[in-house]
């Protein structure tokens, strides 16, 4: 049973940092995508990072040159550090896991949800201006 269990989230002043994790079981982690999304009450979810089994990472416009996306093979585990983070950055996090790719093109780049095949419980991230 493919499980994901996002952690990390919490209240951080604007400016601060934090670190999300996405531990992940059930699948082998030689073929697959882990992406973040987030979303606030009341809007579209939407997709901030992205990282691929053969390394390849994505974020979108408002994560670029802010947030670092990794992942540790060894733990399973996927992070996302959040550096300069703004009120606006406030939301539900949440990691979804697409494996085994599929052959006609990862959703991972293009941060299309409907794509990703699971999905972990949300971690709360407030950011305090």
């Amino acid at each position: 049973e493919v499980q994901l269990q996002a952690s990390g989230g919490g209240l951080v002043q604007a400016g601060g940092s934090l670190r999300l994790s996405c531990a992940a079981s059930g699948f082998t982690f030689d073929d697959y995508a882990i992406g973040w999304f987030r979303q606030v009450p009341g809007k579209e979810r939407e997709g901030v990072s992205c990282i691929n089994s053969r390394g390849n990472t994505y974020y979108s416009g408002s994560a670029k040159g802010r947030f670092t996306i990794s992942s540790d093979y060894a733990k399973n585990t996927v992070y996302l550090q959040m550096n300069s983070l703004k009120a606006e950055d406030t939301a539900v996090y949440y990691c979804a896991a697409e494996t085994p790719l599929p052959h006609w093109g990862s959703s991972c780049p293009r941060f299309d949800d409907r794509g990703m095949d699971y999905w972990g419980k949300g971690t709360l991230v407030t950011v305090s201006s």
